[in-house]
């Protein structure tokens, strides 16, 4: 369950800790409880997985729980769980420096829901996504094997166990298969083209 605090001038630099989990939300600092290990696992076995399909970065970058600004005012940063930005998207003028938040709006969104996220919250994050255009969004929930995707608000697919996940026009051709994605035993998935 995250807690909200009035926003600082420059909630950025008021933070004390770097890797302190955070997200801005109507004005509010709205402190995030970390991934838990089942779900942090899942998270990095995604990126993994979508790494393994584009080696060379050449259809974009994928992050892992990295915090964006998705609208300067009224202020909106979150910190999607996966995500993934399109080269079309990237900055190409200026490096990824070290700042808290990139400016930058994923294609990709994946929300991982863990015990203590209520629903309201997630669809709250899915209709500000697909608001300020991100073009895909993933919900996972590891509990009960599920994956929902959405194209858009109203648009939603649910995926079960013998399902394949679909990368979509956002990564076009990818495909991995959700039992092995939520196995928790060594090894891992194989995206396939």
């Amino acid at each position: 369950m995250a807690t909200a605090t009035p926003e600082l001038e420059d909630v950025e630099s008021t933070i004390a800790e770097p890797d302190e989990h955070y997200e801005v939300v109507g004005g509010l600092v709205v402190e995030e409880p970390p991934l838990g290990m089942h779900e942090n696992r899942l998270a990095n076995r995604l990126l993994k997985m979508i790494n393994l399909f584009d080696p060379p970065g050449d259809l974009g970058e994928a992050v892992l729980e990295s915090l964006f600004i998705l609208e300067h005012t009224p202020r909106l940063r979150r910190r999607p769980d996966v995500a993934f930005v399109s080269i079309d998207r990237l900055p190409n003028d200026q490096p990824m420096g070290d700042e808290a938040a990139w400016d930058v709006i994923p294609d990709l969104a994946v929300e991982i829901a863990s015990p203590s996220d209520l629903i309201e919250d997630l669809m709250d994050k899915i209709e500000e996504y697909f608001r300020v255009g991100v073009r895909l969004v993933w919900v996972i929930y590891p509990r009960h094997r599920k994956v929902y995707t959405y194209d858009s608000p109203s648009s939603v697919k649910i995926l079960v166990e013998g399902d394949s996940l679909d990368g979509g026009a956002v990564l076009p051709g990818f495909r991995l298969a959700l039992t092995p994605l939520f196995e928790l035993r060594g090894g891992g998935p194989t995206p396939t083209a």
